[in-house]
């Protein structure tokens, strides 16, 4: 099998497999359960980040899901890093799905955020559970808010 087997309730439905995602990233500074991130996704799935680079230029980023485990574990081992999930925006038809999903990332759980944005997640239905098939996310900053609705009241 090319993906572990998913901890149980992790794939049962759109707000579960969002969920899993943000709680198998975050964390204290060290290791995570890389397993259980596996799980949730297509071995192809991808991510992508685009932003503004510091001249104004547009950036994008894309890794597969091996590649963000090697540049996250670098990273986690150095500091810790919670993300959640602010307001999910669900759309589904037939077997396949998006949630808009704005978030804020800490360092400590309870501290102000240094870093909001939305990950948009493609998301696919296989008729016994859920897989993430992208994160495509952008962060807020100057003349990019985060809107009205996907700001929690």
């Amino acid at each position: 099998q090319r993906v572990p087997a998913p901890k149980p309730g992790d794939v049962d439905s759109l707000d579960d497999i969002v969920k899993a995602a943000y709680d198998s990233i975050s964390g204290p500074m060290g290791p995570r359960d890389w397993k259980r991130f596996r799980s949730l996704f297509l071995p192809e799935a991808r991510f992508t980040e685009v932003g503004r680079a510091p001249d104004g230029s547009t950036f994008v980023i894309t890794l597969g899901v091996e590649d963000f485990v090697r540049n996250a574990t670098d990273i986690f081992a150095k500091e810790p890093f919670f993300e959640n999930g602010i307001v999910n925006q669900p759309q589904r038809f037939g077997n396949m799905a998006q949630v808009f999903s704005s978030y804020e990332s800490r360092h400590a759980p309870g501290e102000k955020p240094f870093e909001r944005g939305i990950n948009s997640f493609q998301v696919l239905y296989d008729g016994t559970r859920w897989w993430i098939l992208s994160i495509f996310w952008d962060t807020e900053r100057p003349g990019n808010p985060l809107p009205e609705n996907l700001v929690r009241k």
